[in-house]
């Protein structure tokens, strides 16, 4: 996919919501949406009223049928179809998520639209086609037997995805429920609406039958009456673990199954026989990467005591080659925080470090942008491994520093945490790498950097990192049922 940005201060002209395979004026709440690097308001966004909540549900249930009687070669095609639809909208899918978002232009064209839909999309489109019936084969107890497992959609999905990626989220849940046979109802972020809308009208262009992918917008009301609907029958979550529990107890009320890939605290270790010049420069760059506002960002650094001096000096450059400030420049690689609550918060984080102890190790210190909700990137060292920047989720420009006396300790402050989504080790020693990872709770680690992240590999957590999974056939099963076919031979 080749993108080249018309405007970049393109926004979608929609402000409609897709109700059965309709654009359809919302009728709830309006709010402002912000572009959080200029706080300029974008657009006012009106989203949908409880009766059509109801509506949505309602054609995505009357639309589930025909959906999941099609073959997956029928579902594989419409999915394509859609993807083909995204890429000839790239040019205005990226500066959509730019402006609203706040990714830098630099990152964004790769992380936040070619990946979701060259990749994740065109993944689940050919997952559709997979024949997932497992034949058991005889059994004699008390008399002859044969056995079939099949697999059946679950039903009426509702995704309810996060700020920091709204198209990535939105195609990890929308991509493997629709290639399931599910039918949708997909809710964005109210932060970051203005992506997800556009989504719903570019649906509607790839010509999927009405009622299979609808897109309602609202805030937290309307997550409530999705979670606890009677008429949906699988939940995908992905934000706070705060939140995530909120959504858990609603669904609850109808014992509706969950999806929830929730917060992280993911631990990055450095083992003695690493070269830390060459890999401090990548490691913060990476856990810094759109403002830290990702939930496996590996932003507590467990480095060995032997490293941790050189480890810092080598770090430096990377504090250097930091630019904070207009997503649209090209040199810039740190945006803002997504609102100006959200940027206190993070400053909090770091403010009440250094009241506890804590001290800055490294830092950008050059002026931010006079509007807009930056914050410059910090490395925290000097703080106690129960202290609350080392022990909770930041999602901020912010990392923690630790030292360590030898493997156990390094395994034992990786797992120190009530999270446990991802986490990296950088190990010279192949194997001994290995056993590490295999001592690590996380549910993706990485070894030496690891790579991108792969559609066909899990991706969710232990503990308060979630429930479920998400991508490969992990998560196609999230939204399958499972159903035991018996007969006499």
């Amino acid at each position: 996919m080749t993108t080249t940005v018309v405007q970049r201060d393109w926004i979608p002209a929609t402000r409609t919501l897709l109700v059965g395979g309709e654009m359809v004026a919302g009728q709830g709440e309006t709010w402002s949406v912000l572009n959080p690097a200029t706080e300029d308001e974008l657009a006012a966004v009106t989203g949908a009223s409880a009766d059509q909540v109801d509506q949505a549900v309602a054609a995505a249930r009357a639309a589930f049928p025909g959906w999941a009687a099609l073959s997956g070669e029928q579902r594989s095609q419409y999915i394509h179809r859609l993807a083909d639809v995204l890429e000839s909208a790239a040019d205005r899918l990226l500066p959509s998520i730019v402006n609203e978002v706040g990714t830098p232009v630099s990152l964004a064209e790769y992380l936040q639209v070619r990946m979701a839909v060259q990749e994740h999309l065109r993944w689940a489109a050919e997952a559709a086609k997979t024949d997932r019936t497992m034949h058991l084969g005889g059994y004699d107890k008390p008399h002859p037997t044969m056995s079939d497992v099949v697999h059946e959609p679950v039903g009426v999905v509702a995704a309810i995805t996060g700020y920091n990626y709204p198209l990535n989220l939105a195609v990890f849940k929308f991509g493997a429920a629709l290639a399931a046979g599910c039918t949708v109802v997909l809710l964005p972020s109210p932060r970051t609406p203005l992506t997800t809308l556009f989504l719903g009208s570019l649906v509607a262009e790839a010509g999927l039958p009405p009622g299979v992918m609808n897109v309602v917008i609202g805030g937290a009301e309307v997550g409530r009456q999705l979670s606890s609907h009677r008429g949906v029958d699988r939940v995908s979550f992905t934000g706070s673990d705060a939140v995530g529990a909120h959504i858990m107890a609603q669904a609850a009320q109808n014992l509706t199954g969950v999806t929830l890939e929730l917060g992280g605290k993911s631990p990055s270790l450095v083992m003695p026989d690493v070269d830390v010049s060459k890999i401090a420069v990548e490691m913060h760059l990476r856990w810094s990467r759109n403002g830290g506002q990702g939930c496996a960002a590996l932003a507590r650094l467990l480095v060995h005591e032997s490293k941790y001096d050189e480890f810092l000096a080598a770090g430096a450059a990377a504090f250097d080659q930091m630019i904070v400030g207009d997503p649209w420049d090209p040199a810039t690689n740190i945006g803002p925080m997504i609102r100006a609550d959200h940027r206190e918060r993070v400053l909090g984080f770091i403010d009440g470090s250094l009241a506890a102890g804590g001290t800055k190790l490294l830092e950008v210190t050059k002026p931010l942008p006079d509007k807009g909700y930056f914050v410059n990137p910090v490395l925290l060292g000097d703080l106690a491994p129960d202290a609350r920047a080392v022990q909770q989720e930041i999602f901020g420009p912010v990392a923690v520093i630790l030292p360590f006396k030898d493997t156990d300790e390094a395994i034992r402050l990786a797992n120190d945490t009530a999270y446990g989504l991802a986490a990296n080790v950088w190990c010279d020693d192949p194997a001994e790498a290995r056993r590490i990872a295999l001592r690590i709770r996380a549910g993706t680690v990485w070894i030496n950097g690891g790579g991108a992240m792969r559609p066909d590999a899990p991706f969710g957590g232990y503990g308060r990192s979630g429930v479920g999974r998400e991508l490969g056939e992990w998560g196609m099963h999230e939204y399958l049922e499972v159903k035991h076919i018996q007969w006499r031979v």
